[in-house]
């Protein structure tokens, strides 16, 4: 839906005008004009308007609901609404609350007493100043307290808009941050892939008070495989388990289930031997004729396991030794990652190809990084996500 919409830029000035001498009406008003305020500062206009809040009128003057959320509002209140969580239905479904608000409102408070200007946001100082000196790159960036500590590392592909964000949100987290905050730095990375890695790295090892995420592991589940008595390898999406080595690991449990069923397609496998579809005959697929019935041991069981086997070679690189070649820092420059026996080995940068192909050469551009579960995951992630980085084999 977004992919084809303006740029807010390019309604900026029609949403000033329709806004002109109105009062914005929303359901947990201080958000959306939040949103509203940070984008026209981004273009260097301030923003001001009154604002109504549709929550605290509720509050107000429809005491005793179990759940002051838009949907079930609306929905306790007999309030018709479609469309739901698309800015058409909510925004009409707030109108008719609205409404219904001043009927109720005998006293007409909501006129006099409850509209407000909401107090200008600026942001400090130190704090202006500190964004006016980063730049709109991809890399690591590191938020020092007065100490010169390190209370924070971060990766973002635009630095300066995502320490912007640090320095506007109103978390309790980010509040903290801006009251402690005295100097940012950063490591330009070019590679997202790098970025990932170095942020991972620098966390476990500088143990920052805010980054207390993801000191733990970054994934809860995994693919792993067996051999059941018909000499069939099973695969299965689980609970991540120390004591078991993965094939690869996922964020989710519903990442897991939307690669086993892209795995189903891409390389014909059997629902049942997925632990897709729970038989003890055979599968669906099998039935609308697109499995070769390795389920019910019509394929052979040799014939099967090359295309698992494939599957399990395409996202593991258990033994492997390889180089993931990635975006560099300037435009001739690329980075590297080095796996060996399939163990990552570390990441450096490169402007030859010389450099990558005398392995002497690459290893001495390498900067050692622990390998633990958290960078198999990243790495395995990312080359699921990015298609074309390049890989080479050494």
């Amino acid at each position: 839906m977004l992919r084809n919409a303006p740029k807010f830029y390019e309604v900026a000035k029609r949403i000033v005008e329709i806004t002109e001498g109105c009062i914005l009406v929303a359901h947990n008003a201080q958000f959306d004009y939040r949103i509203l305020c940070t984008e026209f500062r981004r273009l260097g206009f301030e923003y001001e308007r009154k604002s109504l809040c549709t929550v605290e009128l509720s509050k107000y003057l429809i005491p005793g609901q179990p759940s002051y959320s838009l949907g079930k509002l609306v929905r306790s209140l007999g309030i018709p609404v479609a469309d739901r969580h698309r800015a058409s239905g909510d925004a009409q479904a707030t109108v008719k609350l609205f409404k219904m608000l001043l009927d109720k409102d005998t006293e007409k408070n909501i006129i006099k007493d409850v509209v407000r200007l909401n107090p200008k946001r600026q942001l400090e100082p130190k704090h202006l100043e500190i964004i006016a000196e980063l730049p709109t790159i991809t890399g690591v960036y590191y938020i020092h307290n007065a100490d010169g500590e390190i209370i924070y590392i971060g990766k973002s592909n635009n630095i300066k808009k995502r320490i912007n964000q640090h320095f506007t949100n109103t978390n309790p987290k980010s509040k903290k941050i801006q009251s402690l905050v005295t100097a940012v730095t950063y490591e330009a990375t070019g590679s997202e892939l790098v970025a990932l890695l170095k942020e991972s790295e620098e966390i476990k090892r500088n143990k920052p008070i805010f980054n207390k995420a993801l000191r733990r592991s970054i994934f809860t589940h995994a693919l792993y495989s067996f051999i059941d008595d018909n000499n069939y390898i099973n695969l299965s999406v689980r609970k991540a388990d120390n004591r078991k080595k993965p094939i690869t690991t996922f964020s989710n449990l519903q990442s897991g289930k939307s690669f086993i069923s892209k795995a189903i397609s891409d390389y014909g496998l059997c629902q049942k031997l997925t632990g897709e579809y729970k038989t003890k005959s055979s599968c669906f697929n099998f039935d609308i004729k697109e499995c070769n019935g390795a389920c019910i041991g019509k394929e052979s069981a040799s014939d099967y396991n090359k295309r698992v086997l494939a599957l399990i070679d395409k996202n593991s690189y258990a033994n492997k030794n390889m180089v993931i070649i990635d975006k560099g820092r300037d435009v001739d420059e690329r980075s590297a990652i080095l796996i060996k026996d399939g163990v990552f080995q570390g990441l450096g940068f490169f402007n030859l190809n010389y450099q990558i192909n005398n392995i002497e050469v690459l290893e001495s551009i390498i900067t050692p990084m622990q390998n633990n579960r958290d960078t198999q995951h990243i790495i395995q992630s990312y080359l699921r996500r990015n298609k074309k980085v390049k890989l080479i084999t050494i």
